[in-house]
């Protein structure tokens, strides 16, 4: 097949974060599929452009064998909601673009993954004029999670993306979600014909954690990063609004009188604050670490203890699977799981780790000295979410999925 994806956040080969779309490409070009891919210049998390990209409004690249199309994102992204709403309106106007004049080319299908929610005008707009079958994505729900969180509060915004999103679904000839409750939501409360709808979720990528494995020294990595006499739980993603992590700062503050050591990996916009929280707490077991590339995410988790998966407490973040959570069951590692709903059901039913409440700090210490008194439990729940994870969640077995589907388009 030839598929034309329109993604904002299509990692760079050496960028941190969510590696969904790429692991998902990478498998298809390996099997004989050809990939052309449109993407924003700015990461998730990022500030600004690459060097490379700067005064650049579009730039075609390689990754591997994919031809990935980089185009103009506004500076002003991460400075505050309009400045965000800004950076995704500037995609969608570049991406269309580039969609009907640089992606040139025959495709069989367009696939838009959400959010933002507005890309996928571009996508409808780009799979009218190829005339080829679109197919929509939703990796969050949009514009739901947005305003649970406090960052969209404008009324006209809201009632234009909820018209958005009533006319995407509309249009798409099919749409996959990501977890079940986002299926229940789009069959129950949205009104979406079920066979319309399809459900291929994130997955772990064994193939870079067991790369990984083979050749790691944990005692060595250890020493080398000064964690070596610590009871380390890992956090790897965002630093924004949705994520939440000044509990993680007050989890650290309680647990002061043990050697537990929370690491947090990554960027975004409240990384400045937290650290600086972090420093007026005057906490001592909180370290804060910039996002590295996913090869180098892996070691960290794997010379970890725990995995710690954290979003805001609100009913949205209920219908979410946290992609960390996949890195974590691929490492063998036992989950501390901060979001209720979906994602609480998942490590429950994998017997990989623990709920704690969102943002109740006493469960936090409480759970944590468990796992520290019982080192075999940690050994247990890592290998049973390695399996569950295996058996449920493979990379490979997903991707061979999804294409069947869209291969059934033509």
């Amino acid at each position: 097949m030839k598929i034309l994806l329109l993604h904002q956040y299509f990692l760079e080969e050496d960028d941190a974060g969510g590696s969904r779309w790429n692991e998902l490409t990478k498998n298809w070009v390996e099997k004989g599929h050809q990939v052309t891919v449109i993407a924003g210049m700015i990461h998730a998390n990022g500030l600004e452009k690459r060097a490379e990209y700067k005064g650049k409004y579009f730039c075609k690249k390689k990754q591997g064998k994919i031809d990935v199309h980089r185009t103009h994102v506004s500076e002003s992204y991460n400075n505050g909601f309009l400045g965000r709403l800004w950076g995704y309106f500037s995609f969608m106007f570049s991406s269309l673009w580039a969609g009907l004049f640089k992606a040139k080319g025959e495709y069989d299908v367009v696939i838009v993954t959400s959010p933002p929610l507005f890309i996928g005008v571009s996508g409808y707009i780009i799979s009218l004029f190829k005339r080829k079958p679109m197919v929509f994505e939703v990796r969050d729900l949009w514009p739901e999670s947005a305003i649970d969180t406090g960052i969209l509060t404008n009324k006209f915004i809201i009632k234009l993306a909820y018209a958005v999103e009533k006319f995407l679904y509309k249009k798409s000839k099919f749409i996959n979600v990501l977890t079940p409750a986002f299926y229940n939501i789009l069959r129950d409360k949205k009104s979406i014909p079920i066979e319309k709808l399809l459900m291929i979720p994130n997955a772990a990528d064994f193939s870079l954690s067991e790369e990984v494995m083979l050749s790691f020294d944990r005692d060595k990595f250890r020493k080398e990063h000064n964690i070596d006499e610590y009871f380390v739980v890992t956090y790897v993603g965002a630093h924004g609004v949705a994520n939440n992590l000044e509990q993680l700062l007050e989890a650290g503050k309680i647990l002061e009188d043990t050697n537990v050591l929370f690491l947090l990996i990554g960027q975004g916009m409240e990384k400045a604050t937290l650290i600086d929280k972090a420093k007026k707490m005057n906490v001592r077991n909180v370290r804060f670490l910039d996002a590295v590339p996913k090869k180098e995410v892996f070691k960290y988790i794997l010379a970890s203890e725990m995995g710690v998966s954290v979003l805001k407490k609100v009913d949205t973040f209920k219908t979410v699977y946290s992609n960390k959570t996949f890195d974590y069951f691929s490492c063998k590692k036992p989950i501390l799981m901060a979001i209720d709903g979906v994602s609480r059901e998942l490590v429950e039913t994998a017997n990989a780790g623990s709920y704690v409440e969102p943002e109740n700090i006493d469960e936090y210490n409480r759970i944590i000295r468990e796992y520290m008194r019982n080192p075999e439990r940690l050994v247990r729940e890592g290998e049973n979410g390695y399996k569950f994870a295996q058996e449920n969640f493979n990379r490979e077995l997903l991707a061979a999925k999804y294409i069947q589907h869209l291969e059934n388009l033509k």
